[in-house]
């Protein structure tokens, strides 16, 4: 017998959001961390509208929306003028509840996170290391080493590692973590002031030499600077401070910087790890990818990984699906972060790139692109799905069949306005559902009541027709709340067909 169902190395975000999904299931599970505290800076910022909409599930987007700041636009500068502004509430109001981008620092989301898992009796055991694990076949056997020095054997039926970019978990699965780092030199500050760039949105600075992004952090005269600056022979990153790059971060948006609360600078690397799982082993978060901060898309991506597992491991642990459900977690997740690093790699490249005719492109080309671009609504709007996340799909990976209308299996569950709240309201029971829109067979209501499976009937509007619904269609709904099958036909026997041929039970 295993000591717990699934060891968790790693209580940043990542393991956290894993630990509260899997406990919230009834799943067992252990969290452990090296650390003797969560972080005490603000190092990730952004809670996109995807994340907030999964954190339904667990009661948490609205707190985390009511101590936090939401943003209600981005705005491009070049060379020290305004080019663009993006208004997310106008363009993204009709797409998702939370039409912003979403400012929760780090270091506060760790410590609510952590606060609602002891009130689900799980604590984080602090200063406690993984040295290394062995994968027994129908069980892992894992020695961890205490504040003591101690080391002991735990047995679990998995492991997962969210263990960061040096994964002990990833090491002991001996798979590959290839790519690549970037020449230039990222810093970041939490600094106080005034200036055109404390205007409350998201500002993102091109120029001849520099990128800056300065995100609000919702305090008044209270911004994130991230930067690039490109290395100096001989420059000592240890030494570097933020008066040797205030000229640079300041100088074109004429910001007025009082006080700096935190500084730091670092390497960014792009890198995805061959594997997300090898046997009873699986690597999520910063442990199976990590790119540029540009976007803020790191954490969240992280947070997705641990949702996506976490109800495939539980279906597994409850004898509701065979083992190889857990092969579509790398398939769905892996595709997901290699298009993630590519499309931030394009930005970035774009953004930092030296040379004349890159900053023709960058400083003369692109800001009038991007005039024309955001009056395009159709184009805002891919933005916004993009960046928040709400776009991802897991198209082709196994777990999708059929489309009705523009929604496909394996899309993220259109969402819909209604009287009495949204259709996302029933996405908060953590399960397989069905929704449909209109009016439901008979025979679709009797397999439900048989099979347990809650259904869900919406009344037709057209606002539905307009979010991508169909009339009439059968949308059954994957624990995550991603569509599994979408059916116009309303077939009992494509969703019979459906869970027989994965081997799950609902």
């Amino acid at each position: 017998m295993a000591d717990t169902s699934v060891l968790i190395v790693g209580a940043g975000p990542t393991g956290l959001v894993l630990a509260l999904w899997l406990t919230k299931q009834g799943v067992s599970v252990r969290i452990i961390d090296k650390t003797a505290a969560p972080g005490t800076t603000s190092r990730a910022l952004a809670v996109h509208a995807r994340t907030l909409e999964l954190y339904r599930q667990l009661d948490l987007a609205d707190a985390i929306v009511e101590k936090g700041y939401s943003v209600p636009g981005a705005r491009l500068w070049v060379a020290g003028r305004p080019a663009a502004r993006i208004p997310f509430e106008e363009i993204a109001s009709d797409l998702t509840p939370y039409a912003f981008l979403h400012i929760f620092p780090q270091d506060e989301h760790e410590r609510l996170l952590v606060e609602r898992l002891e009130a689900h009796g799980v604590q984080v055991e602090r200063l406690t290391e993984l040295t290394g694990y062995t994968d027994e076949g129908d069980r892992v056997s894992a020695r961890l080493r205490g504040a003591d020095g101690v080391e002991h054997v735990v047995e679990a039926a998995y492991i997962a590692g969210c263990d960061g970019a040096r994964s002990r978990v990833r090491e002991g699965m001996a798979t590959g973590f290839p790519g690549g780092s970037y020449p230039q030199i990222f810093y970041v500050a939490d600094v106080a002031g005034e200036g055109p760039g404390f205007n409350g949105d998201l500002n993102i600075e091109l120029d001849e030499a520099d990128f800056l992004a300065i995100f609000p952090m919702g305090d008044k005269g209270r911004v994130r600077l991230i930067g690039a600056i490109k290395p100096d022979d001989g420059q000592d990153l240890d030494k570097l401070t933020f008066d040797d790059i205030r000229d640079r971060a300041v100088q074109q948006l004429h910001l007025k910087v009082v006080k700096v609360n935190w500084f730091s600078v670092y390497h960014v690397h792009h890198r995805v790890t061959d594997h997300f799982r090898r046997g009873r082993a699986f690597v999520l978060g910063d442990a199976a990818h990590i790119h540029t901060p540009v976007g803020g898309q790191g954490m969240n991506t992280g947070i997705g990984d641990a949702i996506n597992l976490a109800w495939k491991l539980q279906a597994v642990l409850a004898g509701k699906a065979s083992d190889a459900l857990l092969d579509t977690f790398e398939a769905e997740r892996r595709a997901f972060a290699l298009r993630l690093v590519k499309t931030t790699d394009r930005f970035f490249n774009l953004a930092a790139a030296e040379g004349h005719l890159a900053e023709i492109i960058r400083t003369r080309l692109a800001p009038l692109l991007l005039r024309q671009v955001v009056k395009i609504e159709a184009a805002r709007e891919f933005i916004f799905r993009t960046i928040s996340q709400i776009t991802l799909n897991y198209h082709g990976k196994g777990l999708d069949q059929g489309q009705a209308g523009p929604v496909h299996g394996g899309d993220r569950l259109p969402w819909v306005k209604l009287d009495e709240g949204d259709n996302y309201k029933a996405l908060a029971r953590i399960g397989w559902q069905i929704h449909v829109y209109g009016a439901a067979r008979d025979d679709v209501k009797q397999w439900c009541e048989q099979a347990g499976a809650p259904l869900q009937v919406y009344p037709w509007r057209e606002a539905m027709r307009e979010a991508g619904l169909r009339e009439n269609a059968l949308y059954l709904i994957r624990p995550d709340t991603y569509v599994a099958i979408a059916d116009p036909a309303q077939s009992v026997a494509a969703v019979e067909g459906y869970f027989e041929k994965l081997g799950v039970r609902p």
